[in-house]
């Protein structure tokens, strides 16, 4: 069993012709409200995408903004254990969307700020704790700390990015990033093999968006080129990712084959409109990927040259 922990999330989206530059106002069309949170996302997307059983560990307010999530959660037949915080909201965030399927993101943790190392179960039966940085920095480390100690495998998605002290890192089995949050941790400004190379964790995956992704694990290199798709909204696309990858590793999916099933949920997740609505199911993500050409080597090469990786040395 998968146990994620971490934050759930109404979010109010709206579409726009382009993201507001500070002091600008901009005329917006539509607006939505979808179930988000990184953590519950992730949640969804190792149990729908992945197909894998699924635990979501959050922290929500005794208020109607939690309705909505839990129902979602629900659908999707993850199992909740729900930190009822009476004296906070459930946690918001407020989306802007762009015509070219960017998006810009504030987000009001509300509850998921009192989600404490006392709030941990039992990690019998678990074999993958999934986090995220949308929950204290304290409790991360905490059950970080607990899940390695039970042998349990700990995944990081380091977003939204923040310095890491050193004590986290080295409870953490697997984390994933994006470029920005990769050079963030590294402390580095060269090639994103180099970056990889700089941060002491067995196996951090690197999502490199409509290019695809690139891993180091066991020492050595992994790329995998982007499914090519027309993106509506990029909301939750790495989350879908992040999640799908957890489920496919909970399987015993070797790394190359979970990068490619991560990389087809999260492309899919790119061509639909909100959080966890746009996240597919198993059956979507299998069948999709069996229409993909494919990977040549020729675009294995410009991906492996664009990470900084010389010819021969990534599969």
């Amino acid at each position: 069993m998968i146990l994620v922990a971490g934050s759930s999330n109404l979010d109010f989206v709206v579409r726009a012709h382009h993201i507001p530059a500070p002091g600008e106002t901009v005329l917006g069309r539509d607006f939505k409200t979808f179930p988000g949170g990184k953590g519950a996302n992730q949640a969804v997307a190792c149990a729908r995408a992945g197909g894998a059983p699924t635990t979501l560990l959050t922290a929500m307010g005794a208020d109607a903004f939690a309705t909505p999530i839990e129902n979602s959660l629900r659908e999707a037949a993850v199992a909740l254990n729900i930190v009822r915080i009476n004296d906070q909201p459930t946690g918001t965030a407020f989306i802007c969307v762009s015509e070219d399927a960017e998006n810009a993101i504030t987000v009001a943790p509300g509850a998921n700020l009192c989600l404490l190392e006392q709030h941990l179960p039992s990690l019998q039966d678990v074999s993958h704790l999934l986090m995220q940085l949308e929950i204290p920095l304290t409790t991360v480390i905490a059950y970080a700390k607990a899940a390695r100690q039970q042998g349990v495998t700990t995944v990081l998605n380091a977003a939204p990015i923040q310095q890491l002290p050193a004590e986290l890192l080295e409870w953490i089995d697997v984390l994933v990033v994006n470029e920005g949050e990769l050079a963030s941790l590294s402390g580095h400004s060269g090639s994103i093999a180099e970056c990889l190379e700089r941060i002491a964790v067995p196996t951090v995956v690197v999502t490199l968006g409509h290019r695809g992704s690139c891993a180091r694990t066991q020492g050595t290199f992994l790329v995998q080129p982007a499914c090519a798709i027309t993106p509506v909204d990029t909301t939750a696309a790495g989350d879908t990712f992040c999640g799908s990858l957890v489920a496919a590793l909970s399987t015993g999916t070797n790394m190359p084959q979970a990068l490619s099933l991560a990389g087809a949920a999260g492309a899919l997740a790119c061509t639909r409109l909100g959080a966890q609505s746009s996240i597919p199911h198993q059956a979507e993500v299998a069948a999709f990927l069996a229409q993909q050409p494919a990977k040549t080597a020729a675009a294995m090469d410009a991906l492996g040259a664009y990470c900084g990786l010389p010819a021969g040395t990534y599969s």
